[in-house]
């Protein structure tokens, strides 16, 4: 191999390490499932798990992926919820806080008012997901370019706890086809867990301005039109929603295994 060679993939590998990896937490929505649950807080972010509220567990898990920044979309009691966070975060990351004025809107709504704070390729999950540090590496070593994205997927079927509440994923040959709660064909269920690029946020943007809301789903299912929406699987690795009192005792269980 000659030097110029060498040098080039000398400088590849340099900008690969300098490239800016970005997480995203969701954390707008009302939790009211979870609402008079825990005796330290009505706000499901702050809800804590084996004593650690889900946001900071989040936080946590994706600095571990390699998120250099974090982006916290809030809305439903927003101003409690930072300041909570900025009162307790003990950790070096930066966090940027960004407030969805239309929090009663579907999720993807509040992906998109984080689109300015987005580098071009960002890990997203939600608040209230316990995410095992397997699937953290997996995120963090996902390999898309732009106007791609991936979802980690669990294809455990028969592990998943609380079914009936998960949505629903048909893949074939790596790729998502379908998305959804309802849907009858299925053969893996979304973790929460996405590796973007500005395709998703493009996805959510044109489903948004035609029907003045959407939802990741949403994007999801615009993107897999065109082939560009990876389905990742965990293997082994585990996760667990929290969304419902009986959710929250299985994340206990989960974590205490």
């Amino acid at each position: 191999m000659n030097n110029g060679k060498r040098q080039e993939l000398k400088s590849e590998r340099m900008l690969k390490t300098k490239v800016k990896l970005t997480g995203l937490i969701l954390a707008a929505g009302y939790g009211s499932r979870l609402a008079g649950v825990s005796p330290v807080t009505s706000f499901k972010p702050l809800t804590p798990v084996r004593g650690k509220a889900l946001i900071f567990r989040t936080i946590e898990k994706l600095e571990l992926a390699g998120c250099t920044e974090i982006v916290i979309v809030l809305g439903h009691g927003h101003k409690i919820i930072k300041n909570a966070i900025q009162d307790k975060y003990i950790g070096d990351i930066p966090l940027t806080f960004v407030f969805n004025e239309k929090y009663e809107l579907s999720n993807g709504v509040s992906v998109l008012s984080a689109r300015d704070h987005l580098s071009n390729r960002f890990i997203m999950t939600m608040a209230d997901h316990i995410l095992g540090d397997s699937l953290m590496k997996i995120a963090g070593e996902t390999e898309i370019v732009e106007g791609e994205a991936a979802l980690l997927v669990d294809y455990k079927i028969d592990s998943i706890f609380d079914l009936d509440d998960a949505t629903r994923v048909f893949s074939k040959d790596g790729k998502i086809q379908s998305i959804g709660k309802q849907i009858k064909e299925y053969n893996c269920v979304d973790t929460g867990l996405f590796v973007c690029t500005s395709g998703l946020l493009d996805a959510l943007q044109k489903h948004y301005e035609k029907y003045g809301d959407t939802s990741i789903s949403n994007g999801v299912q615009e993107l897999a039109r065109t082939g560009k929406m990876f389905a990742i699987d965990i293997g082994d690795g585990y996760w667990q929603d929290v969304d419902t009192p009986e959710m929250l005792e299985q994340a206990n269980k989960l974590l205490n295994d």
